[in-house]
């Protein structure tokens, strides 16, 4: 008997290990205590992309706004969220905004990034955060964890894509309603929600 509970216990731990879930803080003022919606965005420099190639924040330049999401390859709520980003792609791909995903998670490399985005026929930059800097600037916690940036790049909305893991049961679209705002020259009024997902490691 004692030998079951052990084991049910290990198995337990280990999952929690894997996909340690991770959610925001209860205060709003807190759901990201490295950066502030109105910050310039961190940029990044040398990240590997999926596309074998070497990206830099500044190949952004022309867009006239950016999403950028915190992702891996693993975790069930990033895994849900695929073919929304690739769905994000297509729906604004002609108004001039940019989507970008990158990895933060150290048990993941390059290799295995350009498996699944050819897997997922991934439609967006993916890039290797391998060091975790842009993480760790972003106040990245989640993976997914979204940022928008408007056209001056700074931050104008950050937290979850939308508000349910399940797509059919999303009724509120928070990127898409702040990429709506900026490209019709309005103010975001949803700046900030709490992310959802699996913890960073």
């Amino acid at each position: 008997m004692m030998t079951k509970i052990s084991q049910t216990f290990s198995i337990l731990s280990l999952a929690i290990l894997l996909f340690s879930f991770c959610v925001g803080p209860a205060d709003a003022a807190k759901y990201n205590t490295a950066i502030n919606v109105g910050d310039p965005a961190p940029h990044w420099s040398g990240l590997m992309g999926v596309d074998g190639k070497t990206n830099n924040f500044d190949d952004l330049a022309d867009a006239k706004a950016v999403v950028i999401v915190f992702t891996c390859n693993q975790c069930p709520v990033a895994q849900a969220y695929e073919d929304r980003l690739n769905d994000l792609v297509k729906k604004y791909k002609d108004k001039g905004v940019a989507v970008v995903a990158i990895n933060p998670n150290s048990t993941e490399n390059i290799d295995q990034m350009k498996q699944r985005a050819e897997e997922k026929g991934i439609a967006y930059l993916y890039l290797h955060d391998e060091a975790q800097e842009m993480a760790k600037a972003y106040g990245a916690t989640c993976t997914p964890h979204a940022f928008v940036l408007n056209g001056k790049r700074q931050v104008a909305y950050m937290g979850a894509i939308d508000d349910n893991q399940a797509a059919s049961k999303v009724t509120q679209h928070y990127v898409q309603t702040a990429l709506d705002s900026i490209l019709s020259g309005a103010s975001v009024t949803k700046t900030e929600t709490r992310q959802f997902g699996c913890g960073i490691h």
